[in-house]
């Protein structure tokens, strides 16, 4: 059995769901200590004037350091509006934002308290919407020790990383992007991306997208 270890992450990047499409087993860490600049509260998408990452605030603990099933969601600045109307703005003229609005527009009126809760909830909608199925579970402690077989991909999908030399089984299949002629070709954006420009054709891209 082909099992794959991740970090939990938010609308997370589409080499990540490359490794949901190959994987026959996905195990979601709860256990790691929470880092900020990381997929775990942050997306990438692109708009009118280029990239824009959008990270979710989290609230302030009084120890160091937090696992990360027990980082809380933060109110501050209306996130939640700010992150609807940025999705809006840069996909309301893709081909598939009306069809998949109202799957995603959900989570930005309803108030999660934690952060992996909502992230596990918003991938969850992600895979149904381009017919992944992977066998997704939580850790339940912090995994140091793999078994054979178990990919270890926590640190290695990290906005800070090249993937092109952590990860040389992912080659990212260019498709269709709203802002393409402006921009060129913008790989490795948020799953949302891909969805909203490419909806069903999705799963195609990430079958071709793993080598």
């Amino acid at each position: 059995m082909n099992t794959i270890l991740l970090s939990s992450a938010y609308l997370a990047p589409v080499e990540y769901y490359t490794k949901l499409y190959a994987a026959d087993r996905v195990l979601v860490e709860r256990y790691d200590h929470y880092m900020k600049q990381t997929y775990r509260n942050r997306c990438v998408i692109v708009g009118a004037n280029g990239t824009l990452a959008l990270t979710i605030p989290t609230e302030k603990d009084d120890h160091p350091k937090v696992l990360m099933k027990d980082v809380r969601i933060s109110d501050h600045g209306n996130w939640r509006h700010v992150h609807w109307n940025a999705l809006e703005s840069a996909y309301r003229n893709s081909p598939f934002f009306e069809y998949y609005a109202d799957d995603f527009r959900c989570f930005y009126e309803k108030k999660y308290p934690f952060l992996w809760d909502f992230n596990q909830a918003l991938c969850e909608v992600v895979c149904s919407l381009i017919d992944l199925h992977p066998k997704i579970e939580g850790t339940t402690d912090y995994q140091t020790e793999l078994s054979d077989g178990v990919a270890d991909f926590r640190q290695l999908i990290h906005p800070k990383i090249d993937y092109k030399e952590a990860d040389p089984s992912f080659h990212p299949l260019p498709y269709y992007q709203v802002f393409k002629e402006k921009f060129g070709f913008i790989p490795n954006l948020s799953i949302v991306d891909l969805l909203f420009n490419m909806g069903p054709e999705s799963l195609l891209v990430l079958r071709d997208s793993q080598r």
